[in-house]
C-alpha cells in the first residue's frame, strides 16, 4: 500500500511501546488510527496526547483474548472511520521460561493473548479489509523468539505460531491485494517485562514472577533496547513496500544463520544416508 493518506489503521496494544509508536507513525503518514488496548487509563492519556494535531486518532478498550470484544472494537472502528485498511495484531505479553517452572495459567494467558489475540484480530477484521476492494495490509507482531528459541516457554511457542500464520496468510491473501508482514523485533525498550500488571482475574492468582540472573539479564536488555519509534519506521516501510519479514536487529543474523545451517546439515545427512531399496 503505497498511498496511506486517508486510510485507516487499527492497532492493538496501542497505548504504549511498539503499538503506540506504530500508531504515531501511521498518523504522521496521514492515516486515521484506532488504538486498542486493555488498559483504559493509559489509552485515554495516549489518545489525549494526539489532540490538537492534524492526525485523527481514537481509542477503544479491548481485551484481545475475547473474540466478542475484538469484534466490538472492529464495529467501533467502522462506525468512526467507515473502513479499515491496515490491521496490526500487536498486543502481547511475556511468559515464564524453563521446562519445570511454567504454570498452566502462564501457558493459557500467554497463548490467549499472543496467539488467540492474533486469530481473533484476523477473524474480525479480515472481512472488513476485503469488503472495500481497496487493498490492505496486516502486520502481526511476532518476535525473534519466533525464529530463535530463547528457552522453553509459552512466549516462544506463540511467536513461532504467529510467524507460521503470517507466512501462510501472505500466500493466501496476495491474490486479493492484501499484504502481510510479520514483525520480528529483538530487544525493544517497552514494558513487556511488566506484563503481569494486566494479569486477568479469571485466571486466578498470578504465578510468582520469574527471578534470577536470566530474568534480570532479559529485563536489562529490554530497558536498553531499540526505541519503539525505530521499529515503527520499519513497519511503515514494510506496509508500503509489502515486505513479509521485518527484522530489527542486525546482530541477530548470526544465530539465525546458525539455525538454518542446522537444518541444512540434517538434510545433507539425509542425502548421504544409504537409500533402502525395494525388494
Amino acid at each position: 500500500m503505497r498511498d496511506l493518506k486517508g486510510k485507516t489503521a487499527f492497532v492493538t496494544g496501542g497505548a504504549s511501546g511498539i503499538g503506540l509508536a506504530m500508531g504515531r507513525a501511521f498518523a504522521e503518514a496521514g492515516m486515521r488510527v484506532m488504538l486498542a488496548d486493555i488498559e483504559a487509563k493509559p489509552l485515554e492519556q495516549t489518545v489525549a496526547a494526539f489532540k490538537g494535531n492534524l492526525a485523527e486518532v481514537r481509542g477503544v478498550v479491548c481485551d484481545v483474548r475475547d473474540y466478542d470484544d475484538v469484534e466490538r472494537a472492529a464495529q467501533v472502528t467502522i462506525d468512526a472511520f467507515g473502513k479499515v485498511h491496515v490491521l496490526c495484531n500487536n498486543a502481547g505479553v511475556s511468559g515464564a521460561r524453563g521446562a519445570d517452572n511454567i504454570s498452566l495459567q502462564d501457558w493459557r494467558w500467554t497463548i490467549d493473548v499472543n496467539l488467540m489475540g492474533v486469530v481473533h484480530g484476523l477473524k474480525a477484521f479480515l472481512p472488513l479489509l476485503r469488503s472495500h476492494g481497496e487493498g490492505g495490509h496486516i502486520v502481526n507482531t511476532a518476535s525473534m523468539a519466533g525464529f530463535l528459541p530463547f528457552g522453553f516457554g509459552a512466549y516462544g511457542a506463540t511467536k513461532f505460531a504467529v510467524v507460521g500464520i503470517s507466512e501462510a496468510l501472505a500466500i493466501e491473501l496476495e491474490p486479493q491485494g492484501i499484504g502481510v508482514s510479520v514483525l520480528c523485533p529483538g530487544w525493544v525498550a517497552t514494558h513487556i517485562t511488566e506484563s503481569r500488571r494486566n494479569w486477568p482475574k479469571d485466571y486466578g492468582a498470578p504465578p510468582p514472577r520469574s527471578i534470577g540472573p536470566l530474568a534480570e539479564q532479559i529485563a536489562e536488555l529490554v530497558r536498553n533496547g531499540l526505541p519503539p519509534s525505530d521499529v515503527a519506521a520499519q513497519v511503515l516501510k514494510a506496509v508500503r513496500d509489502n515486505e513479509l519479514y521485518i527484522f530489527t536487529h542486525a546482530d541477530m543474523r548470526a544465530p539465525l544463520e546458525a539455525r538454518v545451517d542446522r537444518f541444512l546439515t540434517a538434510y545433507r545427512k539425509l542425502s548421504l544416508a544409504p537409500q533402502e531399496t525395494k525388494q
